[in-house]
């Protein structure tokens, strides 16, 4: 019997007539190299277990003790309040955890110093100077696909400010890539948490053999660790306290 071919597919006459019903199984080495793989890919922690740890002293003072991912998070405060050391606070947190920090300075004023002294590994710390403020929403969206938290310091008041359209759309995208977004005073949409910086206060420790250099009661006092007066608004409530920062 002539054996039927086909002129598109000459060698179709050499499959055998049954296909087998299933392929073959998997060696073991191909088995334990998915099974590596899945490890790797499962979350290392449940959805209510994703934050960021804080240090000891401003965990005191949040709610829960940490800071949810992809939480917006305002700090405000007057000029040389200390609104720097709280936003470096939150960065050195990050770092910690073995996570990339990155900073938007529209101003390019922005010391590395101050950050390394806040505790931030600068091995894992990004800064972008003199971002125009057209281009401020876009940069600080492209930083928040790649980073664990953004320090976004906001553009000058004026034409070149971020308008509420932008920043809520900045909102769901740090929601969506679970990035903490850090921003300013003038931010005009809604924030999980505010951190207000109410200034700088030393230490004073007394010494009891007195001297002349010392109070009207003959005590000597030197200065200790500085401490950083913070009153903080969550959406359970607000309290206030110290972060402790050596002198």
């Amino acid at each position: 019997m002539a054996t039927a071919t086909s002129p598109i597919f000459p060698n179709i006459s050499k499959l055998p007539a049954k296909l087998p019903a299933r392929l073959p199984r998997r060696d073991a080495a191909a088995r334990a190299r998915l099974e590596e793989v899945g490890r790797q890919a499962r979350p290392v922690s449940l959805a209510h277990e994703r934050a960021l740890e804080l240090g000891p002293s401003l965990a005191a003072l949040v709610p829960r003790g940490t800071l949810p991912r992809g939480a917006v998070v305002r700090v405000t405060g007057a000029p040389g309040a200390g609104v720097t050391s709280l936003g470096l606070e939150l960065a050195a947190a990050c770092t910690r955890a073995g996570e990339w920090v990155a900073v938007v300075d529209p101003s390019g004023s922005f010391g590395a110093l101050a950050a390394r002294e806040a505790g931030v590994a600068l091995e894992r710390f990004a800064v972008v100077r003199r971002v125009p403020p057209a281009r401020w929403a876009s940069v600080v969206a492209a930083l928040i696909d790649g980073v664990s938290l953004v320090l976004a310091d906001l553009p000058g008041a004026g034409a070149g400010s971020v308008g509420i359209a932008d920043a809520r759309r900045l909102v769901a995208r740090a929601r969506e890539r679970e990035t903490v977004l850090v921003v300013g005073a003038r931010w005009p949409a809604d924030a999980a948490l505010t951190l207000h910086a109410q200034g700088w206060e030393w230490d004073t420790a007394g010494d009891a053999t007195g001297d002349a250099a010392g109070d009207a009661a003959g005590e000597m006092h030197h200065l200790g660790d500085r401490r950083l007066h913070v009153h903080i608004e969550a959406r359970s409530g607000a309290r206030e306290g110290w972060l402790a920062r050596a002198g």
